[in-house]
C-alpha cells in the first residue's frame, strides 16, 4: 500500500493495528527505526528536517544509510526542502 503523506501513513497502520475498524479515532502511533510497518510498504513525501520525528519515519520505512543517501543527492541536485519543496518517492522494495 502506498501512503501519501506521513500521517496518511500513520493513520493507515494505526487504522490497521485496530483491525481496519472504519471511524474517527486517535493514535499516538510514533514510528521510528525498528518499527515493523502492518500494511505501508511505499511513501510519497517531501524531504523532511534534520533530527524531526518525520525524517524518522522516513528512516523506519526505507532505512537510515539509503535516505541519508537520498539526502545527499538531493542536496546536490539542489532539491527544495520541507514544505513546499520537492517530493520523493519511497519504495523500499524497489532496487537502489
Amino acid at each position: 500500500m502506498l501512503a501519501v503523506g506521513p500521517t496518511s501513513l500513520r493513520c493507515l497502520e494505526a487504522a490497521a493495528a485496530a483491525g481496519l475498524c472504519p471511524g474517527a479515532c486517535e493514535t499516538e502511533l510514533f514510528i521510528q527505526p525498528g518499527y515493523h510497518f502492518l500494511v505501508v510498504d511505499g511513501l510519497i513525501t517531501n524531504f523532511h528536517q534534520p533530527r524531526s520525528s518525520l525524517l524518522m519515519l522516513v528512516c523506519a520505512l526505507s532505512g537510515r544509510a539509503r535516505v541519508l543517501a537520498a539526502y545527499r543527492h538531493a542536496v546536490r541536485g539542489g532539491y527544495r526542502f520541507y514544505s513546499y519543496g520537492d517530493a520523493m518517492l519511497l519504495a523500499p522494495g524497489l532496487p537502489g
